[in-house]
């Protein structure tokens, strides 16, 4: 299966399956031989193909990213684990998966590195990206960037928290597009993508609301909700809303509008970095 999965990255990276062939020292008749067993034992189709040319589809572009990690976690497979001097892993993490995502996935990562030093880095994500290309972090579990990433940087996706207006629990009325004029607005940070996000579902609904707060806190945003400051478009996290009373959420009539968060880290990462996204990614299962 290994051999096949870096068949798969290797027709990614030069285009086509002779092209690959040529680099890895097989026939184009034996590379797809190997994709034609991948995918059956996948049980998905991973080309688009159109006489003789394939082109990775959606599902193979997702089995690429993760394809890399698996290859990455089998060349270090055997390197030894240090548990008596550990080691430092640094971690950029928003603040509302700290506690959920994050919490769930340290359990299983330290059962292999026990004595390793987890250094929590917060902030908004657009920070966290900055830090993590610049070195400065070995993972980032962030919400999706709305642009095109370095080309060393792998994202994996892990969740997706769909947004709902949050308002005073005694406040009456569930027409979203009138609460949202009506009411004084909480605004999600637009320093931040998901504050972007909400900045562009009020301009395509040609909403302008009554402004009052902007906090880059899902928690202190709900908080104010249930003070009775004002109502919130603010994103269901971790399949709840925030744990504070007392507000209620009124469903959007809009199922795309949601936030992505995932996993950040570079191509090249360190074994202790592949665990922890790996113990990621198993929350999710």
């Amino acid at each position: 299966m290994i051999a096949e999965l870096q068949t798969l990255v290797a027709i990614a990276r030069f285009g086509t399956f002779a092209a690959a062939g040529d680099r890895i020292g097989l026939t184009q008749a034996a590379v797809s031989g190997q994709m034609k067993r991948l995918e059956e034992r996948l049980g998905i189709k991973l080309f688009e193909r159109t006489g003789r040319s394939a082109t990775l589809n959606a599902a193979g572009l997702r089995t690429l990213e993760r394809a890399k990690s698996i290859i990455a976690m089998f060349e270090h497979i055997a390197d030894p684990v240090d548990e008596a001097s550990g080691g430092e892993l640094r971690v950029g993490a928003i603040a509302s998966v700290q506690s959920a995502l994050l919490a769930r996935a340290l359990g299983p990562f330290r059962l292999r590195f026990v004595n390793h030093h987890l250094r929590v880095v917060p902030g908004v994500s657009l920070h966290l990206l900055d830090l993590l290309d610049a070195g400065e972090l070995d993972l980032a579990v962030l919400i999706e960037p709305p642009f095109g990433l370095p080309k060393n940087l792998i994202w994996r996706p892990l969740v997706r928290e769909p947004y709902v207006l949050a308002v005073p629990e005694k406040l009456q009325g569930d027409d979203w597009r009138t609460l949202l004029r009506e009411q004084p607005f909480i605004r999600y940070d637009r320093s931040s993508f998901g504050g972007r996000q909400v900045d562009r579902f009020l301009r395509s609904h040609s909403i302008v609301p009554r402004e009052s707060v902007e906090v880059d806190d899902i928690a202190g945003i709900a908080a104010l909700v249930g003070h009775g400051l004002g109502v919130a478009l603010l994103p269901v996290v971790d399949g709840s809303p925030p744990p504070v009373a007392p507000i209620r959420m009124v469903p959007l009539s809009e199922p795309g509008f949601y936030r992505e968060i995932g996993i950040l880290q570079p191509q090249e990462s360190t074994p202790a970095a592949i665990c922890l996204a790996e113990c990621l990614m198993a929350t999710q299962q």
